[in-house]
């Protein structure tokens, strides 16, 4: 496996792809997928605020680009199902200045994906945490740490959380413990500009 690439995510290269991604309803339809695994349009349709049609739509727009794929058959063998293609996706800002188009594409995707989840604290402090168990809402939380580092430390740091993550994200099923149970984590990394180092460290 790739080292850069430790959670065996889909790596998104092609700015159309992007773009295509960049929707919301596309963008439930993959997450869903990834959480639950296969369904049909119908299935997925309540979920994701979408008609059947549409999100049947929206489904093959998504295959077109390798991000989603026909599953196997269900019990009902005439509806169509289908499957993420991999437990998650990760793009980049294209490194080269002259590709205004992978960058821009980046960036539509990106903001879409900040507005997806930007509600989530807010959503689980006032639905979820008040049902936790104590050991559970003990463990929970943000942190929320500022650090002075160069490009290829923050990389370093990105790999390493990677590497602690990767045993968890990518093992089978059966392997998960029994009293497991799903748990969120946001990452933010949030370089700051240049004009905002004036030596202090708040």
């Amino acid at each position: 496996m790739d080292s850069s690439n430790r959670l065996s995510d889909i790596e998104i290269t092609d700015p159309q792809a992007m773009r295509a991604l960049a929707h919301p309803v596309r963008l439930a339809i993959l997450e869903r997928l990834q959480r639950y695994g296969p369904a049909t349009a119908t299935q997925l349709a309540p979920d994701v605020g979408a008609t059947p049609s549409v999100t049947s739509w929206h489904l093959r727009h998504l295959a077109g680009f390798g991000l989603v794929r026909d599953a196997e058959p269900g019990p009902d063998r005439r509806q169509r199902r289908w499957e993420a293609v991999a437990r998650g996706f990760r793009f980049e800002m294209p490194e080269d200045p002259d590709d205004e188009a992978g960058r821009s594409a980046a960036r539509v995707l990106s903001r879409e994906m900040f507005l997806r989840s930007g509600d989530l604290p807010n959503r689980w402090a006032a639905e979820v945490e008040p049902k936790l168990e104590p050991v559970w809402r003990r463990l929970a939380g943000l942190a929320n740490t500022r650090v002075v580092v160069s490009a290829d430390e923050l990389a370093a740091i990105e790999d390493a959380i990677e590497r602690i993550l990767a045993p968890y994200v990518t093992r089978d099923e059966a392997a998960r413990p029994a009293d497991g149970r799903g748990v969120r984590l946001l990452r933010y990394a949030l370089p700051e500009g240049a004009e905002d180092q004036t030596g202090g460290t708040p």
